[in-house]
């Protein structure tokens, strides 16, 4: 049994949570925020979530988390079988989270935490968010999933990291980047939200910001 901690807001923990439940491996929530706990830190090394307690003990840092449920669950693979494809699965999502969702990351502050980001970073990420999403368009098929008509890990990534970037991008500059930059985009959302997992993170998702803000609105 798989422990699977952090909350249900954070688009790391969705991915691994999405993970979890395609490939329909037994797990559990618990959870927890990022500290500097002496506690938590024997746990993460950082105080970072997600992470998972295994049998063997726990691990941190959600693509090698995604990457050791690929490798110790090899039942319904979420990566292709040939190498080159494999090999293009993990650039995809490597340019993800590197190229758009970390780039995006300085705007989190200001579109969910009551922040302000100066004009100056705002005008920084706009720039590096869009030349990464133009970067993406060259990756993705959309056809209908990421990397054509299989889903696969890239989607699992993908998904959880699109969602959040375009709410951020929405709220901060009263523009959706990644619609305005990725053809085809909201078709592919609603694919992977077909999905009866996806539903099922989506709800959690739901419910979690929906008390956030209503504890934040105090």
């Amino acid at each position: 049994m798989i422990t699977l901690y952090g909350f249900a807001i954070s688009n790391y923990y969705n991915k691994i949570k999405f993970a979890l439940l395609e490939k329909e491996i037994a797990f559990v929530e618990e959870f927890v925020a990022p500290s500097q706990d002496e506690a938590l830190l024997k746990m993460s090394p950082l105080g970072k979530i997600p992470f998972i307690k295994t049998e063997q003990g726990y691990l941190s840092e959600s693509q090698a988390i995604l990457e050791f449920l690929e490798d110790y669950f090899p039942e319904k693979s979420l990566y292709p079988v040939a190498a080159y494809e494999r090999a293009k699965c993990r650039e995809l999502i490597q340019h993800i989270e590197l190229n758009v969702e970390l780039q995006a990351r300085r705007l989190y502050g200001e579109a969910l935490f009551g922040g302000t980001a100066s004009d100056e970073t705002k005008a920084e990420v706009k720039a590096k968010v869009e030349a990464g999403l133009n970067g993406l368009v060259k990756l993705m098929k959309l056809t209908p999933y990421a990397l054509g008509d299989q889903f696969s890990a890239a989607d699992v990534v993908a998904w959880p990291h699109l969602q959040l970037v375009s709410f951020a991008t929405q709220k901060v500059y009263g523009q959706d980047l990644v619609a305005a930059h990725v053809p085809g985009i909201e078709a592919y959302i609603h694919a992977v939200e077909s999905r009866p997992h996806a539903q099922v993170v989506s709800k959690d998702r739901a419910a979690a910001l929906a008390q956030f803000f209503a504890q934040t609105a105090k």
